[in-house]
């Protein structure tokens, strides 16, 4: 039986920073919320938990982002046009990108703390 997946949970330095970009920039909705601890945004059918991390975490310097997972967003329309709206607004974003024999136009960005996320708009 397979096992749906519902929640994918980042630890994250700024809860309120990073909840504020996927609200303002993906619209999505907040589910809940604890203060600056922990916000929960609704995904389509997985949500994203932003959980701060421990306390033995939050005074280290932060380094460049490495990690190996992608968030990825399905666009219905108008990629190239939304891509330059966040360009805009100063977030970071790499150039659009089709693969031959894929049926989809992309292209990756940056969250303020470096999560990769991707925008998909299929054919």
């Amino acid at each position: 039986m397979p096992l749906p997946m519902t929640r994918l949970i980042l630890y994250v330095h700024d809860v309120l920073r990073l909840k504020a970009f996927y609200q303002v920039h993906f619209d999505l909705p907040l589910r809940e919320e604890i203060g600056d601890e922990w916000a929960v945004l609704e995904a389509g059918p997985i949500e994203i938990a932003l959980h701060r991390v421990g306390k033995p975490y939050r005074d280290l310097p932060r380094h460049e982002a490495t990690s190996n997972a992608k968030l990825v967003f399905t666009v219905k329309t108008g990629l190239p046009e939304l891509r330059e709206r966040l360009i805009a607004a100063g977030v970071s974003m790499r150039p659009l990108k089709r693969f031959d024999g894929y049926p989809q136009l992309m292209c990756d960005g940056e969250d303020p703390e470096g999560n990769v996320f991707q925008l998909a708009q299929p054919d």
